[in-house]
């Protein structure tokens, strides 16, 4: 029996429970911690912690498709470009 489809699986499954852990840990802030004190950063319109990890979120897909495309390096490296956009959007935006 091969195992194959885990080397496609894995990887997968484990990148959306890392999206489902940072909703859920959003939200468990946001019961802890309402509000979340909005404000207007660089891009010039007022933002909650939510509005930020959306914008992150969806910013990081957009360059995970740009390096799947454009770069021939592995994608690891992309990711450690995702984190540093998503700190760069909740500490500026």
């Amino acid at each position: 029996m091969s195992f194959s489809w885990m080397a496609w699986t894995t990887p997968t499954a484990l990148f959306f429970c890392a999206i489902a852990a940072l909703i859920l840990m959003m939200c468990v802030w946001e019961y802890f911690s309402p509000g979340g004190n909005p404000r207007a950063g660089i891009l010039g319109i007022t933002t909650t912690r939510g509005d930020r990890l959306f914008i992150s979120l969806l910013g990081s897909a957009f360059i995970s498709l740009a390096w799947l495309g454009l770069a021939e390096a592995a994608l690891w490296w992309s990711l450690l470009v995702c984190m540093i956009y998503s700190v760069l959007v909740f500490r500026f935006c």
